[in-house]
């Protein structure tokens, strides 16, 4: 075995010189023009309004919002206890609600995140199924919550955050920040539950991959999404089959939806 094969996969991202220029100006620009915006912003992905605070990531400028939301539109969520990690305006957190959920918990480490997602679940008429929280990944969680569904579109990039605001687009040197999110995503899934994971195709899958499965959860696509320059990826984590003591749970997705990835 390699001593590349024993380290596991690299922390920093490999990107080519074009590449590296490019992601280091769209970082520039969404940090300078939207996520460093001064004014509240209202507006619509779907049927769900929402107001976005300054430093607070904007789910009408960036496509990875509206996927997500509609994937999770899509599936039967009544009766679930769910949680995102990292909720922003509380988008996905509303659709999780919206989708059926009967308890939602949505986690930010930004205070104006946190009272967004209150403002925009009572402008939906989910705020009663809301629980919004000021937290560093599961941090606000009891040791003794388990939740069905963890729904989490962390920050898809490694480096240090300049501000508040830049905890949205870079999870640390090496994606430090996201080092203990699979362990403590884990330890607070119900049994049968599953974790919904959304990364950029620049996104070090190869590390996140590697840090799920060593908290023991399979890793599978389930939907992608082409904006020509860039993909976006969801993937489904579930326990493995040896940690929950039995077959295989069906995902949570509607009758005859498939398992198989999804192009939107």
């Amino acid at each position: 075995m390699t001593d590349s094969a024993l380290r596991g996969p690299a922390t920093t991202d490999r990107y080519s010189l074009p590449r590296t220029l490019f992601r280091k100006f769209v970082h520039w620009a969404s940090h300078t023009f939207i996520l460093s915006s001064k004014r509240t912003r209202r507006t619509r992905v779907g049927d769900v309004v929402l107001d976005v605070p300054p430093s607070v990531f904007h789910p009408g400028v960036f496509v990875t919002s509206g996927m997500f939301a509609a994937h999770l539109r899509r599936l039967d969520l009544r009766g679930k206890c769910a949680v995102e990690v990292g909720t922003g305006s509380g988008i996905l957190a509303l659709s999780a609600a919206l989708a059926g959920a009967e308890r939602v918990v949505a986690l930010d480490i930004n205070p104006n995140a946190v009272h967004a997602a209150r403002i925009n679940a009572a402008t939906n008429g989910v705020a009663d199924r809301i629980d919004a929280r000021l937290s560093n990944l599961f941090s606000a969680v009891a040791a003794e919550e388990r939740f069905d569904l963890i729904i989490s579109s962390p920050p898809s990039f490694a480096g240090e955050p300049v501000d508040i605001a830049d905890h949205a687009w870079v999870a640390g040197p090496g994606y430090c920040h996201l080092r203990n999110l699979f362990g403590s995503a884990r330890r607070h899934l119900a049994t049968g539950g599953e974790m919904l994971l959304l990364l950029s195709s620049d996104t070090n899958i190869a590390l996140l991959k590697a840090w799920a499965q060593e908290a023991g959860f399979s890793w599978q696509q389930v939907a992608e999404k082409s904006i020509l320059i860039e993909s976006f990826v969801i993937f489904r984590l579930q326990a493995n089959v040896s940690e929950r003591g039995g077959a295989d749970r069906q995902p949570l997705e509607t009758a005859g939806s498939g398992s198989g990835p999804l192009s939107l």
